[in-house]
């Protein structure tokens, strides 16, 4: 699913889960977010929407960790995708883990795929700076989209 025409990056969806969710509200949301931080319309992002285990084997494969998160975000920055846009990466999302954080699942889909997307753009958390960094940069997109 494309976000829409040639000004905004194209946002691909993948729903490979049962909740019901925005798809075109989250796929807007990323384009946004994109368009924010001075990525122009040139880009590629994908956006997976996973079932608990699935999230769960993702978690063990590429972090070691086990069990299922909330969100997993792998850069790419590769040119070349689709149409000939810079591929940024893949945001992972599990609507289901997202439930537990926050009963307004919605909000929370919002705040971690935008979460996910400042992480492949270099944003980090590890540091208390680049936290309070971050947190606003997401605040910015996030408060921005009507619940």
């Amino acid at each position: 699913m494309s976000d829409g025409p040639g000004d905004s990056p194209t946002i691909l969806v993948s729903n490979r889960q049962d909740a019901a969710i925005d798809e075109a509200g989250l796929a807007a949301l990323a384009s946004e977010c994109l368009l924010g931080e001075g990525i122009g319309a040139a880009a590629e992002l994908s956006v997976s929407f996973v079932t608990a285990d699935e999230m769960a084997e993702l978690h063990e494969r590429y972090m070691g960790e086990p069990g299922p998160t909330d969100v997993l975000s792998f850069a790419m920055d590769e040119e070349e995708g689709q149409d000939g846009k810079r591929v940024l990466g893949d945001v992972i999302i599990a609507p289901e883990v997202a439930a537990k954080n926050n009963p307004d699942v919605e909000a929370e889909l919002r705040l971690l795929l935008v979460h996910g997307i400042l992480h492949l753009l270099g944003h980090d958390h590890e540091e208390e700076e680049q936290k309070t960094h971050m947190w606003q940069r997401q605040a910015l997109y996030v408060e921005t989209v009507p619940s």
